[in-house]
């Protein structure tokens, strides 16, 4: 018999941290409700109660990226001038990864996390205001290489073996400094 994972709230919140330590371990392609519901020990009854269907799952998961844009979206554009709102998105974008590490990680190069960000329109209108700010106007091929290096490196940093040791604040001024000698 499967044991009860919670109260409904926290049995979503379970779902969702151990999707995501799967997803991170072996690709959502990789990973199925059964497993997740096999990680938490809970039927996947259990699992489709919450989430419906794997894409409900990862719109889920990606929903509260899509929230973070915004709001670093409204500070960009009360910032005055492009220099300046560049800047405001680099922070917030370093300070969004930090803080979701694994989530980043998963939404990089993942076709069934693209398929739910295309799903999500907040979030594919928010990416593309930040691409597009990041960009500038007329961008060249060089602007244009150094926000895919940006964008590719910042994802992957947070789960990257290598910078794992390395404490919070020190990642955080390494990719602040980075993204400013790619990107200002």
């Amino acid at each position: 018999m499967a044991k009860p994972v919670g109260r409904r709230g926290e049995t979503r919140e379970r779902i969702l941290a151990t999707a995501l330590d799967l997803f991170v371990e072996h690709g959502v392609h990789g990973t199925s409700l059964q497993q997740i519901a096999d990680r938490l020990g809970v039927a996947k009854a259990t699992v489709y109660h919450q989430f419906a269907t794997k894409d409900a799952l990862i719109q889920a998961l990606v929903q509260p990226v899509a929230d973070t844009l915004g709001e670093l979206l409204t500070r960009a554009e009360a910032a005055a001038g492009r220099e300046a709102q560049v800047e405001v998105v680099i922070e917030g974008l370093v300070e969004m990864v930090l803080a979701r590490r694994q989530i980043a990680a998963v939404m990089h190069g993942d076709p069934a996390v693209e398929a739910a960000i295309r799903a999500t329109p907040e979030l594919a209108v928010r990416s593309a205001k930040v691409k597009d700010l990041l960009l500038g106007p007329d961008p060249s091929p060089s602007r244009r290489v150094a926000l895919s290096v940006f964008n590719a490196g910042l994802m992957l940093s947070g789960t990257d073996p290598e910078l794992a040791e390395l404490p919070e604040e020190i990642l955080r001024q390494e990719l602040l400094g980075t993204a400013r000698r790619l990107l200002v």
